[in-house]
């Protein structure tokens, strides 16, 4: 018997007194029965997250973004990470450089590994003197080595970087964000409806704002790499979504014509019911980016992994915040604005008002009715034995006359009586 309460949950099994049997958060987690009342509490998820925001808002206005050379154009200064002592780190690279100029470089990091490895040292643009006194006051305090196994000053080598690389590809970014914004709308509005395309972008621009505004906070450099795990972070974000939002919109097909549950009831039920799957889908996905981050930024020393695997690992997370905690809870405050789920809520705790306090049961905190299904199958398996009744052609008088008659009443009498003695004879 499926019996659910006022905010969609199921139940645990209770004992013959009525009480409810124990069960863990794991156990409730896994099943998926709808024990946390997740969209009953959506005030307090639209507080956190709404004041998340809001910070990063702040942060990304105020103090902006560490951006690349790609995007602010510069010189790059590259050279190997051997030297005549052995590996040169890079806080050895950066002290030289702001010995020799007396301000810090915007970066410098590893590339590669094994013998190949270098050191990429970028900066703001230098003028020609500022780069030959850079140069050789590495040379100096370093010795890299060059291809002959001895300190070379050829083996530091120098670019100009133009910002205009990096701006075209934030071009191209912007506009592709447009497009699939676009798309995602008109699908989810012809698929599902209005309002759960609305409550998608809205989680949507959560986690490009959380994003965003994390990278400023910890002064993450913001490349092109950035740029484009961003791109991949909203499509993962926007599947978990819409994994949601099919849930929802299964609770709720004929939920009016229904008084079980009301609309936040079942959209709390489906956010349960897909939470362990997020949780699941959301750990998968999380490990080739630490995957990336381990054997691609610490082992090989490749940067662009580790841009894309940072965005990519802050984005996953936001965006499964998103699906659960404010997409739905949103889509209910949409939807109760129409005056039709007012009513029909309204039917519900009427309903569970005249049916008395010993049809329901607290369960977690939330008010249960336990007799919803089962009213329904005792007035089916009424109708079934009517109907038995009716074909049989007996009457509930006749059942009771003849029951009278097996227990010593009044017997037939003439010819009826006879065929019936006759009967018991043979």
């Amino acid at each position: 018997m499926d019996t659910t309460g006022s905010n969609g949950s199921d139940p645990a099994a209770t004992d013959a007194s009525g009480t409810e049997a124990k069960r863990g958060v794991l156990q409730r987690l896994y099943t998926g029965t709808g024990a946390f009342d997740i969209v009953g509490k959506r005030k307090y998820w639209y507080a956190i997250l709404g004041l998340l925001m809001l910070v990063s808002a702040l942060f990304v206005g105020v103090k902006g973004f560490n951006l690349s050379i790609e995007f602010e154009g510069g010189t790059n200064i590259s050279m190997p990470a051997q030297g005549s002592s052995g590996q040169i780190s890079t806080e050895e690279a950066e002290d030289s450089f702001q010995q020799a100029l007396g301000s810090e470089p915007s970066s410098v990091q590893l590339v590669g590994s094994g013998d190949s490895q270098t050191l990429q040292i970028n900066t703001e643009k230098l003028s020609q003197a500022d780069l030959v006194q850079v140069k050789s006051a590495l040379f100096q305090d370093l010795q890299p080595l060059g291809t002959n196994g001895q300190p070379s000053a050829d083996a530091i080598s120098d670019s100009a970087v133009s910002g205009t690389w990096g701006s075209e590809i934030t071009q191209q970014a912007l506009i592709a964000l447009a497009v699939f914004l676009v798309l995602v709308t008109v699908f989810l509005a012809f698929y599902f409806e209005r309002w759960m395309a609305v409550g998608a972008l809205v989680a949507l621009l959560h986690d490009v704002l959380v994003t965003a505004g994390i990278y400023s906070m910890t002064g993450f450099q913001v490349s092109p790499s950035t740029v484009i795990g961003l791109l991949t972070i909203l499509g993962f974000s926007l599947y978990d979504t819409v994994v949601v939002f099919d849930k929802v919109k299964e609770n709720t097909t004929g939920l009016l014509s229904t008084t079980r549950r009301t609309y936040p009831e079942a959209a709390n039920l489906a956010v349960n019911q897909s939470l362990m799957r997020s949780i699941n889908t959301s750990v998968i996905a999380l490990l080739p980016v630490l995957g990336l981050l381990v054997v691609g930024a610490g082992l090989l020393g490749v940067g662009v992994l580790r841009d894309l695997a940072l965005v990519q690992g802050v984005g996953m997370l936001a965006g499964v915040l998103s699906s659960l905690l404010l997409a739905t809870p949103l889509l209910v405050d949409l939807k109760m604005r129409e005056s039709k789920y007012r009513v029909h809520a309204d039917k519900v705790a009427q309903r569970r008002s005249n049916r008395g306090g010993d049809a329901t049961a607290t369960v977690n905190g939330a008010t249960t009715d336990d007799r919803s299904d089962s009213e329904s199958e005792v007035s089916t398996t009424g109708k079934t034995r009517s109907a038995r009744d009716k074909t049989n052609g007996t009457g509930g008088a006749k059942l009771a006359g003849a029951g009278a008659a097996g227990s010593g009443g009044a017997q037939p009498s003439g010819k009826a009586g006879r065929r019936s003695a006759g009967r018991k004879r043979r």
